[in-house]
């Protein structure tokens, strides 16, 4: 091949044609690469697998789902498995590498059984006995027919405790708070004495009088909680398990296809709408789906108004000079800081100067704890809405300026004013723009940790910001969220073997809102444009 003919090669634009296109390749591939990772990892998690008893050579018995196989390091032809024996209060470990050389029998017993707990993890082993107290009222195969029995009223008497505690029990807690607070606002006052401070006393003391039955209530509930199951573990452990404390028992080795599907179904509603345990590990995360959720809802009410009306004015009224370029480029600039300095900028402002404020001026008596002057739901969106302001601009700005200046001097021609042509004939063409800065906002909003870790968002939340306790939306409270909840299972849990397919499970969910949330707002995008190109029409 000629230089000249070389020359002419690179001139008709053909490498570049190949180029642009082995890069589109390339980044479908990562993210399908991506996404296929995590859907194998997060998919199978709650399916039940089977239950294998290994018989090692040196007489040892494990048993639990194998997990992993994997080649033994420096061993030419020789592999070994991870076992899943769980039973971490007997074991001190969840899983087991063992040397498929020293395996002697496998076996897949039908007795064996996997019971979920409130507490330790899984429980693998064969149920022996049946306890009420000291005494032993079923074993064999009939302690598991009558613990069955004996579930649905645990599972009730556990509920009533759970409602016991968090409602009952809290709304006398906050009503105790509420009238601590009003007397030591008196006293602030100077008001020591009176007819006022008299009822406020008598309120607190008709409160404790309820907290005590309540008490006597919730002791009542536990001594009915008499029945225990005995679970042989492998090794002759054995351990004694309140039945109050079992949340499910099931049988991997008998169940079907059938059955296996229905076990998974009720383990994915049991994810995605009960509350965690065991430091995030296990059950569900309800409440961080509720705190993402409704982060992102707040952050899109706040920033949606405040990047139009600035991308409006600098577009539609501002004079065009230096003064607005140079806008322009900070508003480009805010896209590319760091966002841990957006939740610094947060912390100082928000939190401390306005949270602060608002605590010295209308929350004096509660110091000094503070209300607003510390992280929460409210401070955390505001932060993600600065953080995320100047696409919403940009996006606007550019639709702005793809209506043609034409449409605008039609409207003035016939007698409107500016803002009604702003209002009325701008605004609706526009908004697919600002729908698409939205959209963009929404998913940066939604898996952004860095800013939210020192704004308000928490390992475990006691309650959420919406209730049944007045005012019912509590803006000041500290919330939990999907891609925290990500870092701290996935970082900080103590037993990471364990927690790592809860990471990709969670995910896998942070993944599905976002697209879910995207879908919604993609549609009135698309349903706006509809309309305006048949109003043009």
């Amino acid at each position: 091949m000629t230089r000249s003919s070389v020359r002419r090669f690179w001139r008709s634009g053909e490498p570049f044609i190949w180029l642009t296109g082995g890069a589109l390749a390339l980044a479908l591939i990562m993210v399908a690469g991506l996404i296929v990772i995590i859907l194998s990892n997060a998919l199978g998690f709650f399916w039940p697998a089977e239950v294998v008893r290994l018989t090692l050579k040196d007489g040892k018995t494990l048993a639990g789902p194998v997990v992993e196989r994997e080649r033994i390091p420096g061993a030419v032809g020789q592999y070994r498995i991870k076992v899943k024996v769980a039973n971490r209060d007997l074991y001190g470990a969840d899983f087991v590498w063992v040397d498929e050389p020293q395996i002697a029998t496998r076996e897949r017993p039908a007795d064996v059984a996997v019971v979920e707990r409130t507490e330790w993890g899984l429980l693998v082993g064969t149920i022996t006995a049946l306890r009420e107290g000291d005494r032993v009222i079923a074993s064999g195969p009939a302690a598991w027919e009558e613990a069955r029995r004996r579930l649905p009223e645990a599972e009730r008497l556990r509920a009533e405790i759970r409602r016991v505690e968090r409602s009952d029990i809290g709304a006398i807690n906050h009503g105790q708070e509420q009238v601590r607070l009003r007397l030591r606002g008196l006293e602030l006052d100077g008001v020591t004495s009176g007819a006022t401070v008299e009822a406020l006393r008598a309120r607190m003391a008709v409160l404790q009088e309820r907290y005590k039955e309540q008490e006597a209530r919730l002791v009542a509930l536990r001594s009915r909680q008499t029945a225990s199951l005995v679970v042989t573990a492998e090794g002759g452990k054995e351990k004694v398990l309140p039945l109050a404390q079992v949340l499910d028992v099931h049988f991997p080795n008998r169940m079907g296809v059938v059955a296996k599907s229905a076990h998974y179904v009720a383990k994915v509603w049991e994810f995605v709408a009960d509350d965690p345990r065991e430091s995030n590990t296990e059950g569900g995360v309800f409440p961080a789906i509720y705190g993402t959720v409704m982060m992102v809802l707040i952050m899109s009410m706040l920033v949606t108004p405040l990047g139009v009306l600035a991308a409006f004015y600098l577009r539609e009224y501002a004079q065009q000079g230096a003064f607005v370029s140079a806008v322009r480029i900070a508003v480009n600039n805010l896209a590319g800081v760091p966002s841990i300095v957006f939740g610094v900028f947060g912390v100082g402002f928000f939190i401390y100067f306005v949270g602060g404020t608002i605590d010295r001026l209308f929350f004096a008596e509660a110091l000094p704890t503070p209300t607003f002057g510390t992280g929460g739901i409210l401070w955390a969106s505001l932060t993600l809405a600065l953080l995320t302001i100047p696409v919403v601009i940009v996006a606007t700005e550019e639709g702005l300026a793809a209506i043609p200046r034409g449409t605008r001097e039609a409207s003035l021609a016939l007698g409107a004013t500016k803002l009604e042509t702003t209002l009325r004939v701008v605004l609706p063409a526009v908004m697919p723009s600002i729908l698409t800065g939205l959209i963009l906002a929404m998913a940066r909003a939604a898996g952004e940790v860095a800013p939210l870790m020192i704004t308000g968002v928490v390992k475990l939340a006691p309650a959420l910001p919406i209730d049944t306790t007045w005012p019912f939306l509590h803006l000041d409270r500290k919330f939990m969220h999907l891609g925290f909840h990500i870092y701290d299972v996935g970082f900080q849990s103590p037993n990471v073997d364990a927690a790592r397919p809860m990471v990709f499970t969670t995910t896998l969910l942070l993944l599905t809102i976002v697209v879910v949330l995207n879908l919604f707002a993609i549609a009135m995008r698309n349903r706006l444009r509809r309309r305006y190109a048949t109003a043009a029409v």
